[in-house]
């Protein structure tokens, strides 16, 4: 569900950003969604995830059309991340309560996970892995784990603080292109292999809304956009001037997605 479009677009859409803080003219406001926005998230077929300060998670369509609504907000306490890098099998992570549960293309529940019951009470982050399996990052013991749907054990690297100075306080597990991605705002992106070996680790701090397109890094602070490669070591700095100040930004192929006090606004390439 990961496809090669995400980086050619990513391209356009960074490149189209021009140095002197003039907007991409080659991109358009489409739309603005009013209303109670917390936070959102976007699948790879353009589907918006949109949830509200009382939890409710609402899933519409590219045009618009509401699809389904998941207003069961009360049992785990409050969502604290999304992933939807696969429609077909969306997570959502209660922190608090230590619990995932994964829902259908429909909001419809079909597993909930009790980390817990693993003796995993201090999960900082989760995201889907490369199989449809499920990425933990275990903070009591320092360990990037792989768990299936059943919570039985695929994988998991070895402790940590063995191998880096500085050990991970993760909010986001991302996993693109052969590799897992760790990101700490404080202390920058852990890079492994799917098979739990660490890679490296990047000092990129302070970024918020990281993502990884294909093998590139992308982030942003209050004032510019950031793309970091690191097979060169190149980090380049754009300006979108237009599209700050912002709450929250996600780039996708042909569509950026700003969310701000006033709404979501949705821009699309001419």
């Amino acid at each position: 569900m990961k496809f090669l479009s995400y980086y050619i677009i990513f391209i356009l859409l960074i490149g189209g950003f021009c140095a002197q803080a003039q907007p991409d003219t080659n991109f358009v406001l489409n739309k603005t969604l009013r209303g109670d926005i917390a936070d959102f998230a976007v699948d790879n077929l353009g589907n918006i995830y949109l949830l509200n300060s009382d939890n409710q998670l609402k899933k519409i369509g590219p045009a618009g059309d509401s699809l389904a609504v998941y207003n069961d907000v009360r049992r785990y306490g409050k969502i604290y991340s999304m992933d939807v890098t696969n429609p077909l099998k969306v997570l959502l992570y209660y922190r608090e309560f230590a619990t995932i549960v994964m829902m259908d293309r429909f909001l419809n529940v079909v597993n909930t996970i009790d980390l817990r019951s693993l003796n995993i009470f201090q999960a900082k982050a989760i995201g889907l892995a490369y199989d449809n399996n499920v990425w933990i990052y275990d903070d009591q013991e320092a360990k990037l784990k792989r768990i299936r749907d059943d919570g039985s054990l695929v994988n998991a690297t070895t402790d940590i603080r063995q191998f880096v100075d500085v050990v991970p306080d993760p909010s986001l597990v991302a996993d693109q292109s052969g590799l897992v991605y760790l990101y700490d705002t404080a202390k920058g992106v852990y890079i492994f292999d799917h098979y739990g070996a660490f890679q490296k680790h990047l000092q990129l701090t302070g970024w918020k809304d990281f993502s990884v397109i294909e093998k590139s890094l992308l982030g942003r602070d209050q004032h510019y956009f950031f793309r970091y490669q690191p097979d060169t070591d190149i980090q380049q700095q754009i300006i979108p001037a237009a599209y700050l100040p912002a709450i929250k930004i996600i780039i996708m192929p042909g569509a950026l997605y700003v969310l701000k006090q006033s709404g979501l606004e949705i821009y699309i390439h001419k």
